[in-house]
């Protein structure tokens, strides 16, 4: 929920994905999180970023 308070416009999907929005929704990032019991450890890790289009023809849950 750290993520959504900070980025309102993520999304949090499923198998640990955050879909942000960038530009106006012209373009998508999903990533992968990695979280950890420490308050300033965690790994995130980029797993798609392309536009709204490429991102329709995935599924962000499992890329």
């Amino acid at each position: 929920m750290d993520i959504k308070q900070q980025y309102g416009s993520a999304s949090i999907l499923g198998n640990r994905r955050v879909v942000f929005n960038i530009r106006g929704n012209r373009y998508r990032m999903v990533v992968a999180v990695r979280y950890t019991t420490e308050e300033s450890e965690g790994t995130v890790f980029i797993k798609f970023a392309g536009t709204h289009e490429e991102y329709d023809a995935i599924d962000p849950v499992k890329i």
